[in-house]
């Protein structure tokens, strides 16, 4: 069984935040932080990961992804950050 996984990532030198979902988290986010040679996430490196959803399919996945794009859903993930600040600075 494949499972997915959405992540929120977070950029405490810009203050930006990052949301993506991956079948294979390490690497994705090895590709954020170091690999990817293009792209949004290059600019704002590094990128501290602050949440994780783990899904059991590709389509749960992708619908929790785009609500967490959505302004509700930032608005949440930003949540996170000011609850949690202290441990990402």
């Amino acid at each position: 069984m494949d499972e997915y996984v959405v992540y929120c990532l977070w950029s405490l030198k810009f203050d930006k935040i990052y949301i993506g979902y991956s079948g294979n988290l390490i690497e994705r986010i090895k590709s954020h932080n170091s690999l990817s040679t293009s792209g949004y996430t290059l600019r704002y490196r590094p990128w501290i990961v602050i949440h994780v959803e783990f899904f059991n399919n590709k389509r749960e996945a992708i619908i929790r992804e785009k609500y967490l794009k959505s302004s509700r859903g930032r608005a949440f993930v930003r949540q996170l950050i000011e609850v949690h600040h202290e441990m990402f600075r």
